[in-house]
Order: C-alpha cells, then sequence, then structure tokens
C-alpha cells in the first residue's frame, strides 16, 4: 500500500485530507538531509513547503517515490531534473497563495514609501522623529512589474486605484491580456529605467538568475524603489547591498532570499536603513497556508488512488479528452512492440505520426505514451513513466518527432510509428476498435488483429506448406495458436504471418521455426497497457 510523508508543518485541514484517504501518512517535520534519506526509504509520497531540500541524494535515497507535492509555488528546493529523470512526479500550488502574495507585495511597497518599518522601531526606542520618515505617495507614480503573470496581474489590479501608472515586462503574456489589467507591456529595459515602484513576480530560471544586478541598478532612477516577493536570487544580493548603501537607489524591500534563514555574509543587508525585510511571508496567511495545503492534500491523493495528474510540474503538456484517451494504451503498446522487434540495436530516431481526426487533435500526451512504451525495453517496465519518457529518450540519443497528416487511409484515426535504428527503418499502424488496441500495419504487411500478449511473426518467402511447419513446431511445444493472419506486400515474394499464443515462446523455439521455413522469426511479449 502507498504511503505518505510529510516532512514541513502543514495545516490540519490538508493532513486531515491525508488521513481520511486511507492511505498511511507520516507526519515528521524539521529532519535534516540524512535523517530524511533514513526515512523517506518506503515512501511513494513526499509533502513539502520550502525548508525541506530534495536534492539528489534525497531522490537516490526514496526507493518507492512516485510523486512530491510542494504546498506552495516555488520548487527551487526540490532537483527536479534529477527527479523528472526517476521518473517523480512534482506538483504544486500555483494558485494557493496568489491573493496572500499579492497582498504582502502591496504592504511591502506602502511599508517602503511611508517607511512604516523605521518609524515604527523609532517609536519603540522611545523617539519621536516625524521629520526622518517622510515617506513618497505612490499617486501619479510609474510602477514597474517584472512578471505581470497571476500574482503581478493581482498586483496591478490593487495598485491602480492608487493612480498609477502601470508599465510591465512580460515576453509571455499576450497583450490583450496586460491591456486588461491596465498594464501597458514592453521591454525589461524600459521597465527599469521609467519605473518609480519596481516589483518582481517571476520564477527563479537560469535566465532569471541574477536578472537584476548592478548594471541594472545603475540604469534606474535614483528615486527607484525596488519589492521582491517572487524568489530570492532573482536580484544579486551583494548588488542590492551596493545599490541601498551608496544610495544607487532610494529603497528596496524583500521578502524572499537566496538563503534562507540569512548566512552571516547576507545579514549585512539587516544593516541598512533603506531595506525593508520579511523572512518569507508572502504565502503566510491563515487563508494561504490553508489553501495550499488543501490543495496539495487533494492532488497527492488523487494522483495515488486514481492516477489523476493536476498541477504538475514536469509532467509533459497536453491533455486526454474522450476522444484521444482510448488511444494511451495503443500507442504505448505501438512504443513497447517496435523496440522488442529490434531487440538491442541503438534508436537513432523515432517519429509518431497521427492521421484522420487525430491529426486534429492534442497528441502530445499520446506521443509521449508511445515513447514510455519504447523506453520500458531500455530502463524496465519500472522504470519507464509517462514524467521521464522523454528525457530518458534523448538521453539515449533518441530524436523523438510528432507529425499530423490529413492524408486518407482506410481508417478514421490511425497511428503510426517509425524508428531507425542501426540505419534500418521500422514501421508499424495501429488504430482502437472498441477500445481494443489493434495492429493494422508492420512494415508494410497489413493485419487486422489485436495488439496485445504474446505474438509471433514469421516472415518467409511465400509459398504452400508454410502454415502446416509453424504449426508443427508449436504444437510439439505445447504451445497453442489463439489467432492467426497472413499478409502478402506488393512488389515482394515474402510473406509475413502473425500468430497470437497462448504463451511466451522460447527463443530455442523462435529460431527452430525460422529455420523451419528458411526465413525470420520474432516474439513479442506485450504487456497489458
Amino acid at each position: 500500500m502507498a504511503k505518505i510523508l510529510v516532512s514541513d508543518k502543514l495545516s490540519k485541514d490538508g493532513l486531515d485530507i491525508l488521513e481520511a484517504s486511507g492511505i498511511p501518512v507520516v507526519m515528521k517535520p524539521g529532519m535534516t538531509e540524512d535523517e530524511l534519506c533514513k526515512e523517506i526509504v518506503d515512501y511513494d509520497a513526499l509533502i513539502i513547503r520550502s525548508g525541506t531540500k530534495v536534492t539528489r541524494k534525497v531522490i537516490d535515497a526514496a526507493k518507492k517515490l512516485r510523486v512530491i507535492g510542494r504546498a506552495g509555488v516555488g520548487v527551487d528546493n526540490v532537483d527536479i531534473p534529477y527527479a523528472t529523470e526517476k521518473g517523480i512526479l512534482i506538483m504544486n500550488t500555483p494558485t494557493a497563495n496568489i491573493l496572500s502574495a499579492a497582498e504582502h507585495t502591496c504592504a511591502m511597497i506602502l511599508s517602503l514609501a511611508r517607511n512604516i518599518p523605521f518609524a515604527h522601531s523609532s517609536m519603540h526606542e522611545g523617539k519621536w522623529d516625524r521629520s526622518k520618515f517622510t515617506g513618497v505617495e505612490l499617486n501619479g507614480k510609474v510602477l514597474g512589474i517584472i512578471g505581470v503573470g497571476r500574482v503581478g496581474g493581482e498586483v496591478a489590479k490593487r495598485l491602480k486605484p492608487f493612480n498609477m501608472t502601470m508599465v510591465g515586462y512580460d515576453p509571455f503574456l499576450p497583450k490583450e491580456v496586460a491591456d486588461e489589467i491596465g498594464v501597458r507591456l514592453t521591454t525589461l529595459e524600459e521597465v527599469i529605467t521609467t519605473a518609480d515602484f519596481m516589483t518582481i513576480h517571476t520564477p527563479l530560471l537560469p535566465s532569471t538568475r541574477n536578472m537584476i544586478s548592478l548594471e541594472q541598478f545603475k540604469m534606474m532612477k535614483p528615486n527607484a524603489r525596488l519589492a521582491n516577493v517572487a524568489r530570492g536570487g532573482i536580484v544579486n544580493e551583494d548588488d542590492l547591498y551596493t545599490a541601498l548603501h551608496d544610495h544607487i537607489i532610494a529603497g528596496a524591500a524583500f521578502d524572499v532570499w537566496c538563503n534562507e534563514p540569512l548566512t552571516d555574509a547576507e545579514k549585512k543587508l539587516l544593516e541598512l536603513d533603506n531595506l525593508v525585510t520579511t523572512p518569507h511571508l508572502g504565502a503566510s496567511t491563515v487563508e494561504a497556508q490553508e489553501r495550499v495545503a488543501v490543495d496539495i492534500a487533494n492532488s497527492a491523493v488523487k494522483y495515488l488512488r486514481d492516477g489523476i495528474i493536476t498541477n504538475a510540474i514536469n509532467a509533459p503538456r497536453g491533455k486526454l479528452t474522450p476522444e484521444t484517451a482510448p488511444y494511451v494504451p495503443l500507442a504505448e503498446s505501438m512504443g513497447e512492440f517496435i523496440h522488442q522487434t529490434v531487440g538491442n540495436q541503438p534508436i537513432e530516431e523515432m517519429e509518431v505520426v497521427y492521421y484522420g481526426g487525430l491529426s486534429t487533435m492534442d497528441s502530445k500526451i499520446l506521443t509521449v505514451s508511445a515513447v514510455k512504451g519504447l523506453i520500458k525495453g531500455i530502463v524496465g517496465v519500472d522504470g519507464a513513466n509517462i514524467i521521464n519518457a522523454l528525457p530518458v529518450a534523448k538521453s539515449k540519443g533518441i530524436d523523438v518527432k510528432e507529425s499530423k497528416t490529413d492524408k486518407a487511409t482506410s481508417y478514421s484515426n490511425l497511428i503510426e510509428v517509425k524508428i531507425m535504428s542501426a540505419g534500418k527503418a521500422s514501421c508499424i499502424r495501429g488504430t482502437v476498435f472498441g477500445e481494443e488496441p489493434r495492429l493494422v500495419n508492420y512494415n508494410g504487411y497489413a493485419f487486422n488483429v489485436p495488439l496485445a500478449g504474446d505474438m509471433l511473426f514469421v516472415t518467409y518467402k511465400d509459398t504452400t506448406g508454410i502454415v502446416g511447419k509453424v504449426g508443427s513446431v508449436l504444437g510439439a511445444a505445447g504451445v497453442d495458436i489463439q489467432q492467426m493472419a497472413v499478409s502478402t506486400k506488393k512488389g515482394s515474394d515474402k510473406a509475413m504471418m502473425v500468430l497470437l499464443v497462448g504463451k511466451t515462446v522460447d527463443q530455442k523455439i523462435v529460431d527452430e521455426i525460422a529455420k523451419a521455413v528458411n526465413g525470420e522469426a520474432k516474439f513479442v511479449e506485450l504487456a497489458d497497457n
């Protein structure tokens, strides 16, 4: 039975959902990396917040781990590439803390504009120094938003009533969406050079790490103020210190840091009198904590119990519909089939082609399923899933392609899988009748047989007496023939026989059949997909 480990604090509502599922749950927050490695060996799911670091060492120790659930948005505390390589699904809760993060951003900007934290500290020291803490209004100022997504958009909605002019940088946001919330999209350089207040709302990626460094600070207005409630590392902290210490900009408000808690080297930032700080509180509201816990608990249970994937950051893009879902087992069986027919030869290229109605549909999951079937023969059945299928194929030098055509065939929906192995091409075609995967063509030989179970393919020079010879060998070996079909192809003097048999055929028997017909024989054993 599946088991769930919760290694960071989770709200009661979230824990209640996990426990009500009937799946055993263990709550052990605050573990060190070594302690986590010892504990996680037999767990299928790991639920974390920002405190747990899921490193390569932890992933290697997790022998059964299938899913990592992050109660929150940021997943830079998880080694995503390595988890993906190991076929581990990573899910987060991208919408649960949007409002809390947006409100905290607004609070940070207002606190910075009116020097609230500094005035508060001064009063608690018994001072009354009004002139020292004179602030600025937001009215009429330019707000620059770097990342006008879900949080950035909510910040814009909340600060627009302050009569601020909104400019934003987001290469992925359609102009019409930005227009609706009153943000004029422009370049990053214009945002940096024109904004009086700036707020960052991008994920931490290789392309965004140190996005704001000394070069960008020197481009800003002297009265500019910068808020970061996104992720630590987007702003270079050493350069932030220089920019504030030397008054290159007027101030900053930060909720997130490169290291949490701060290292001794980072604590020099706390000496600055123009930096508002909070210890990563963007999502720390009662409401957000409940939402992220409930969302990740529901997602984990759905995946473990029903195989339903929600809010996964490393699952293949694409969606299944009632029309495409029946073709998933077919695609996987086709990939598995074609790998077995080439044996242990390296595969250079794999192309999945869609005909008929499938050519007009989202077929990404079908392609990934075909690749999953293919790599079963490379990494084993237990090591292949839709999470790691494409990365594993890439690591093995397999160039995966997908194409679609409206070329007419005899079937309303058809999938073709072609591979190139050791310079030799191989191709199969399949479709679905009812819910049954069917093989309709193999290397130019037309059939219409179930694509399942134990299958034997015999190629020979088209002549009489072959069926009897094959039957004799199988009969002597105690192998019953359940279904048989024979096909020829134009321009060839060879025929191919496909037999569905009742049990596994040993390689010795396969070789005996090939010798008996003076041709070739291959046995394929397909799992129940």
